[in-house]
């Protein structure tokens, strides 16, 4: 792709991320177009059906965050990596309901999605806690999976605004419950 096309699509897609974190991804191509400063013809060029432009927009905003996660490791200690990823995670999912309402809306277009969304973040959040755990700074028994539908359920519109980032460092903390503690869950 020459140079110019792909500013283009890196327009496109940043402009519908944007428009469909206010609007929703049904929001009019026009508008997507008018925000990326290109027209309506570039933006079907790239992405001949509103489904191509989802899915791009999706993958793109799944990939960053994911690929947050090694920096934070880099840079911080188990837990406060662990705490910070799961605030990106929680600014992904609070300004990309749109993309969560087609990602669960049974059109086959957007079939192969969830499983993209557990390829990529998965084994991030699961070495995350396992760096963690291996610290002995949280407990060892927590499922990844669990702890991201957790979090995502934090971030619903009927939470109250301004306090999923408090809801994260309590489930954080949470964590911490039976640390040390070698004895599997559920057994006394």
């Amino acid at each position: 792709m020459r140079a110019d096309a792909q500013r283009n699509v890196d327009a496109v897609r940043a402009a519908a991320a944007a428009v469909f974190a206010s609007a929703g991804v049904d929001a009019p191509m026009r508008e997507i177009a008018a925000a990326a400063g290109v027209g309506v013809g570039t933006v079907y060029r790239h992405f001949p059906k509103r489904s191509d432009l989802v899915k791009a927009v999706f993958r793109h905003e799944v990939d960053a965050c994911a690929d947050a996660a090694p920096a934070l490791a880099t840079e911080h200690g188990p837990v406060e990596a662990l705490r910070r990823w799961l605030h990106r995670y929680a600014g992904f999912i609070g300004t990309n309901r749109g993309l969560a309402a087609a990602l669960y809306s049974g059109d086959p277009a957007f079939d192969a999605l969830p499983g993209y969304f557990e390829q990529r973040f998965r084994p991030v959040l699961t070495t995350l806690l396992d760096a963690a755990a291996d610290a002995g700074e949280i407990r060892a028994d927590v499922d990844a999976m669990d702890l991201l539908y957790g979090v995502a359920n934090l971030c619903l519109p009927s939470a109250v605004p301004g306090r999923t980032g408090r809801m994260v460092d309590l489930v954080v903390d949470g964590l911490r419950f039976r640390a040390g503690d070698t004895t599997p869950s559920g057994v006394s």
